[in-house]
């Protein structure tokens, strides 16, 4: 078991990979380790990640109450509470500012699914917490409809925060929710983004239960597993609906009890808009 000074290296070192990745400019980004029942290790304030030293760590208690440190302790460090508070099994997190995770939290576009195999095993479905002005206690709140399912959340109109078993874990983290909506950015430039089967995505799903991963769609009897998404329950407004990545149905097939749409059932579907239409206009005159 590491010790407290060896978690505070630690903690440095994961500064410095925030910082060279680009995801903590200047001095944005915060980490902690739990470190017992009573007391969490915290990044300070107003110190760049990438170059701490193991005697800037501050200690905090649970209610954020700084305990040491020479430092003054981040102000987001609420934020990580939250989520040690309503999971036992977390023991660090990590809050930055990915810059291509952070343009989907800007535009508030659903992290799609059912894409890549490496998100459905180690992250899974992705939810988008409301926003609220960061260090508050309403936005420490915003992720606890969620925090129970997941391990990445994007933070609307502000970043990620990604949390795990160890603080190295919660990196990584941090890593593959930024390196996917790099691709997804990327293969939306290219033309069509092509999604799994629901077959496809329930064999990645027992590879993730053999491999000792948690997901709540293996505890949803007759899920929708690339449908709508498990977290919309979550969700105290209206579910961020996407518009870059609007999912087509099975390549392009209709409802038409998966036959591939024809030129009929194209031509049926635009004479019902245009009645519709007409018939609006119809009853304003």
């Amino acid at each position: 078991m590491a010790s407290e000074y060896q978690l505070k290296e630690q903690i440095c070192e994961i500064g410095r990979r925030l910082y060279n990745k680009g995801f903590a400019a200047a001095n944005d980004g915060n980490i902690t380790v739990r470190l017992n029942d009573k007391e969490v290790l915290c990044t300070p304030t107003m110190v760049s990640k990438g170059f701490m030293k193991p005697e800037d760590i501050c200690k905090v208690d649970y209610e954020g109450k700084q305990l040491a440190g020479k430092r003054k302790r981040t102000s987001e460090v609420l934020l990580h509470l939250a989520i040690y508070k309503h999971r036992a099994d977390i023991q660090s997190v990590v809050h930055c500012h990915p810059p291509h995770a952070t343009a989907f939290a800007v535009a508030q576009e659903p992290i799609p699914k059912c894409i890549l195999p490496e998100v459905e095993v180690f992250l899974g479905e992705v939810p988008i917490a409301r926003y609220e002005t960061p260090g508050t206690t309403k936005f420490a709140e915003t992720i606890i409809p969620f925090v129970k399912d997941c391990n990445t959340i994007i933070l609307a109109n502000h970043g990620t925060v990604t949390f795990g078993p160890t603080l190295e874990n919660a990196y990584f983290n941090s890593e593959i929710i930024d390196a996917y909506c790099k691709i997804l950015i990327l293969a939306r430039q290219l033309g069509k983004v092509n999604y799994f089967t629901e077959q496809q995505t329930r064999e990645l799903l027992d590879m993730k239960k053999r491999l000792g991963y948690d997901d709540p769609r293996l505890r949803c009897e007759n899920c929708d597993l690339c449908g709508n998404g498990i977290f919309e329950r979550g969700y105290t407004e209206a579910a961020p609906q996407p518009r870059a990545f609007r999912r087509e149905e099975h390549d392009n097939k209709a409802h038409t009890n998966g036959k591939a749409a024809g030129p009929e059932d194209t031509d049926a579907l635009v004479r019902m808009i245009t009645d519709q239409v007409m018939a609006t206009l119809a009853g304003k005159n």
